[in-house]
């Protein structure tokens, strides 16, 4: 997704942390702190740290990164006929160390899922690793109904957010 606004990343590093939510945390707070920690954990002085964490919202709840089949069928279930939130915090560590963020927020409607809809999209294997449990860049996006808001942010990096971030640190963007 970066190169659609004009970068390549020296490197890709995963970091690994857990992405626990906290006892009563809100959606909006735990995917902005899950960006600083992502950021925050790559072990890299003088570089400039990219991350960004997505979360998909129903009310105050949010959804599982779907790992399993049930996982992704639940998570349908759910949006199913629902309006829901989208949202991805985007933080940057600076060369010289400073920090800063930007957080996307999009809204989301999918029409009503029938069960032979979930099943086919739970076959494809899309929503596997994906914030409730889908890939609004893949199959899904035949059900999705309305969009409010960011399209790359839901796809997982909101491109004007991170381009605002980028250029704040001296990125000559177009």
């Amino acid at each position: 997704m970066l190169a659609q606004i004009g970068i390549t990343p020296d490197r890709v590093i995963a970091p690994d942390i857990a992405e626990t939510v906290e006892r009563d945390e809100l959606p909006r707070d735990y995917t902005r702190r899950m960006a600083r920690e992502k950021a925050a954990a790559v072990p890299c002085p003088d570089c400039l740290v990219l991350a960004a964490d997505t979360v998909v919202a129903v009310g105050r709840r949010i959804l599982p990164k779907a790992e399993t089949d049930d996982e992704v069928r639940r998570c349908l279930g759910l949006l199913s006929g629902r309006r829901h939130r989208v949202m991805t915090a985007v933080a940057l560590i600076g060369t010289d160390g400073k920090r800063s963020e930007r957080l996307s927020e999009s809204i989301v409607t999918f029409h009503r899922l029938t069960q032979a809809q979930i099943e086919r999209y739970v076959a494809g294997q899309e929503g596997i690793g994906k914030a409730g449990g889908y890939a609004i860049n893949g199959q899904i996006a035949s059900v999705v109904r309305f969009l409010s808001g960011s399209f790359s942010g839901v796809v997982g990096l909101p491109l004007f957010e991170t381009a605002q971030l980028l250029r704040a640190h001296g990125f000559q963007l177009p």
